[in-house]
């Protein structure tokens, strides 16, 4: 009997024993599951970043989630959608942020430990005790977009307006037939950048250009010398400003301003760019007289020019490289040494002497080509325009507008269907 007893006891003793370690072990359970959920009340996010799921703000996706992780703890099962937590798409495995204990699928996360959201877009989080990290009453996490696609060719420095000078070549006897067309069209679209070259004083357009008349003090005509004495001064009047650009123009162009700017803008100022378009079908021959030995009299040099007529943009790097041979009087040194027109000089002097191309813009016009076979429907896309008389007939562009007696040289009606909202625009033309 008292070997029964004995043996009962033991039994009771064990079980009791059992009993025990299971309550100690439920109870170790329970507390790591409140620290858990006290750990992520005050540092978690939601599973989908988003503020309605934060513990604390209603009891979201994250509880559920430590429960289902509180399961798995006990059970030894995976995550799964049954236990109410989450299941990574397509059997995808997942991993438990260090930070913030929220189950996200692996891969999912960048090398910053910043969570990717649905449309790839990174979502930053802030660790606890960072400055601005307020717990659950802070902003909502801020999204930094993608960053931009690498190219192999970085994008140029965006050209505005004001980076350019614009100067115009012309004489007094132009004075009151064409530089008054520009003053009432396109140079109101730049009355800050345009600059008039010419070879007297006027003080009436001295006041309409606002004192952006210069008087070069060359000689008035048409000649080789007035012509790259002119271009000189211009030349040195960029190198004095702090301009980007610096284009040209003849007294006959019509320029169409924020076409050229946008031009511009796929160039960098900081590079050598030599912009314009040729008059010619192939590259200028011409035979530099050299005494210095006899094996180099008559040396053929070949080399390619922007027609002054059209119009050309050259960069600040590039007139910087001219300055040692092109400043102080050495640009007419050069068109004397040559004996060709300013325009020619200055193909000469870059391309030949400083080897650096002229890049060919199809949107400049000089009356050197048909102006009629330039569509009304791309005036838009071109740069420059011009006009002459040929023979009986003037070389103009086709544009509805003013009547031919008004306006036979169709600039006024460019600029009325380029520009219609300007006031010396007809009604009519205004009104389309």
């Amino acid at each position: 009997m008292r070997c029964i007893r004995k043996k009962m006891s033991l039994v009771y003793t064990a079980t009791y024993r059992y009993r025990r370690a299971l309550q100690t072990m439920a109870a170790g359970l329970f507390l790591i599951y409140m620290a858990l959920v006290l750990y992520q009340t005050v540092y978690g996010y939601g599973s989908d970043g988003s503020d309605q799921d934060r513990a604390g703000g209603g009891g979201g996706g994250n509880l559920q989630d430590f429960q289902s992780l509180g399961a798995m703890m006990l059970g030894g099962g995976r995550v799964g959608a049954g236990a109410g937590g989450y299941e990574p798409p397509g059997g995808a495995s997942a991993v438990i942020s260090k930070r913030d204990n929220s189950v996200v699928p692996s891969g999912m996360r960048d090398a910053s430990d910043n969570e990717v959201d649905s449309n790839s877009n990174l979502v930053r989080r802030n660790k606890p005790g960072d400055a601005g990290d307020l717990g659950p009453t802070a902003d909502p996490p801020k999204r930094i977009p993608p960053p931009p696609a690498v190219t192999g060719t970085p994008k140029p420095p965006t050209t505005e307006l004001d980076d350019l000078l614009i100067s115009v070549k012309t004489t007094k006897s132009y004075h009151d037939t064409r530089l008054e067309m520009i003053i009432k069209t396109w140079y109101q679209l730049a009355k800050e950048q345009t600059w008039f070259f010419t070879d007297t004083d006027d003080p009436h357009y001295q006041k309409l250009t606002n004192n952006h008349m210069v008087n070069t003090n060359c000689s008035q005509g048409h000649f080789r010398k007035a012509l790259c004495c002119k271009m000189g001064k211009e030349f040195e009047f960029f190198l004095d400003s702090a301009k980007k650009w610096w284009c040209h123009f003849d007294d006959d162009n019509y320029v169409n301003v924020p076409r050229l700017v946008r031009m511009l803008d796929d160039y960098s100022p900081t590079q050598d760019w030599y912009l314009g378009k040729p008059s010619i079908s192939s590259p200028l021959e011409i035979f530099l007289d050299n005494t210095k030995t006899s094996t180099e009299v008559n040396k053929k040099v070949t080399f390619w020019f922007a027609t002054g007529g059209a119009g050309f943009c050259i960069s600040r790097a590039l007139a910087l490289r001219m300055m040692p041979v092109a400043a102080s009087g050495k640009f007419v040194t050069i068109g004397d040494k040559i004996r060709f027109p300013d325009d020619v000089t200055m193909g000469f002097l870059i391309e030949h002497l400083l080897n650096v191309p002229l890049t060919v813009i199809d949107a400049f016009h000089s009356h050197l080509e048909p102006m009629e076979f330039i569509r009304p429907e791309t005036f838009h896309d071109q740069v420059s325009f011009s006009y002459a008389r040929m023979r009986d007939e003037w070389n103009v562009v086709k544009v509805d507008g003013f009547d031919v007696k008004t306006d036979p040289k169709r600039i006024y009606s460019l600029h009325c269907y380029l520009y219609p909202f300007f006031s010396i625009c007809p009604k009519s033309i205004r009104r389309r």
